[in-house]
């Protein structure tokens, strides 16, 4: 089985489409031309555009008199620059800032709060590696999700809250969390973990950066959303799940104890409930162990369960020769 490995891109692979060919440097306020859909910076392009009418990559002519109403911003570009390469954004708005303290006799009333430097990280969505994301999680429960939609508007305050919150580095990626939620809730190595957003599950190679990016989620503020929601669920491993496909179709009963095992009946539906974290170390059913004494799915512990025995004798062979046991 061919397993598909993730390669993560370095941003300098990514340079020759941040830059600008004008000044050497990472775009600031990308500016295109309409002609030929080539990007410069804004003040570079319109200082070459005073001298020539030509882009100054294909040399394709922008206009034979007015070049300069033949070029259009491009605020997408931009802020894809803005969330690739690490602190150009704060840099950037730090030096308009110290740029309009030295020159106080600059106008600058008639720009944006961006052309002034007053935009702070949070309000251009801009997340950086370092950055501390506070999330929730919760366990998915398609069951609990449909009655908590007929229930929420009637007891919104008598709803249990089973939500864990964590202060996490955006760094941090889908598989270390699967990591900590197995140790942390003490999950069998026989079943996966999955971590979803909105019922969509993650990636493992997903950063907490990159699910505020996709999709769209705010830092918590006054005026913004909360913590970023996360769920999780459990289901058996594919060999499990093979296991007790193969015991299903088998003709016979055993009385063995790997048969009992690997029997469908012991497997948990992949809807089945879990534990909150909250209770890591109890499990409302057996399908699911959670304890140390549990093995395959089926616990080894006998005590407080009642023996049943077969009234028939049961014939052995010994030697050869057969016998029976009363």
């Amino acid at each position: 089985m061919t397993m598909h490995r993730t390669t993560r891109i370095k941003i300098t692979e990514l340079n020759p489409h941040l830059m600008c060919v004008l000044c050497g440097g990472y775009f600031i306020d990308a500016t295109t031309i309409i002609e030929c859909l080539h990007s410069f910076c804004k003040m570079c392009i319109v200082r070459y555009l005073e001298t020539s009418k030509y882009c100054p990559i294909c040399d394709v002519q922008v206009h034979k008199t007015k070049p300069l109403l033949h070029i259009r911003s491009d605020k997408t570009l931009q802020d894809i620059v803005y969330k690739l390469v690490p602190g150009l954004f704060k840099n950037e708005m730090k030096r308009r800032r110290d740029f309009y303290a030295e020159h106080p006799a600059v106008d600058a009333t008639n720009g944006s709060n961006e052309d002034r430097g007053e935009v702070a990280d949070e309000d251009k969505r801009i997340i950086t590696d370092d950055e501390i994301i506070s999330l929730s999680i919760e366990f998915y429960d398609q069951n609990k999700v449909k009655h908590t939609l007929v229930t929420e508007d009637k007891n919104p305050k008598e709803q249990p809250n089973h939500k864990r919150y964590l202060q996490c580095p955006a760094a941090m990626t889908v598989m270390h969390l699967r990591k900590f939620l197995r140790s942390k809730m003490d999950i069998p190595s026989n079943y996966q973990v999955e971590v979803m957003y909105e019922d969509e599950p993650l990636k493992d190679y997903y950063t907490l950066m990159d699910i505020a990016y996709i999709y769209t989620w705010r830092r918590p503020s006054a005026f913004q959303n909360g913590p970023l929601p996360l769920q999780y669920r459990v289901r058996p491993s594919c060999k499990k799940m093979k296991l007790s496909q193969q015991a299903g179709r088998s003709g016979p009963e055993s009385d063995s104890a790997s048969d009992k095992a690997s029997s469908p009946a012991d497997v948990p539906s992949t809807s089945s409930s879990l534990p909150s974290p909250s209770t890591p170390l109890q499990s409302p059913h057996t399908g699911f162990p959670l304890g140390p004494g549990a093995l395959n799915g089926a616990s080894t512990s006998t005590q407080g369960r009642p023996h049943t025995f077969s009234g028939k004798p049961r014939k052995a062979s010994i030697n050869g020769s057969s016998t029976s046991s009363g």
